[in-house]
């Protein structure tokens, strides 16, 4: 099972990454724009996402447009969380126990390009100007 040591892995390798705690826990932001976080039970969620939320490890990450995060839901709705709160959308949550390695590598690289900006996208992608 992944945890949030593999989250911090992957954001090493990705220019501009920074972790903060957060009050909801461990957070990751590329130029002061969240990308992927620790999900936390909310007052604001819904009461079964809070419930899971507090069972187990749950992160969020950022997504290019609502469209991604509903084909998530549909292609593994047990992993990809339908909503936790109402806020920063568009965003996809996922159970940590449902996601291996290879998946979680691509969601939180994926979610940093969304918030990165084109210079930093073009560093980690080794594109000289």
């Amino acid at each position: 099972m992944v945890t949030l040591d593999d989250v911090r892995s992957i954001t090493t390798h990705l220019p501009g990454s920074e972790e903060r705690a957060t009050t909801g826990g461990a957070a990751w932001f590329v130029r002061n724009k969240l990308f992927a976080w620790e999900c936390h039970p909310w007052p604001s969620m819904p009461e079964e996402i809070r419930e899971l939320c507090a069972a187990e490890l749950v992160v969020g990450v950022k997504v290019a447009d609502r469209v991604d995060a509903l084909a998530l839901v549909e292609m593994e709705p047990d992993v990809f969380l339908r909503t936790t709160t109402p806020w920063g959308e568009p965003k996809i949550a996922f159970r940590m126990a449902g996601i291996d390695q290879d998946h979680l590598a691509e969601l939180v690289t994926e979610a940093w390009r969304v918030q990165a900006p084109k210079y930093l996208q073009r560093e980690f992608d080794g594109v000289d100007i």
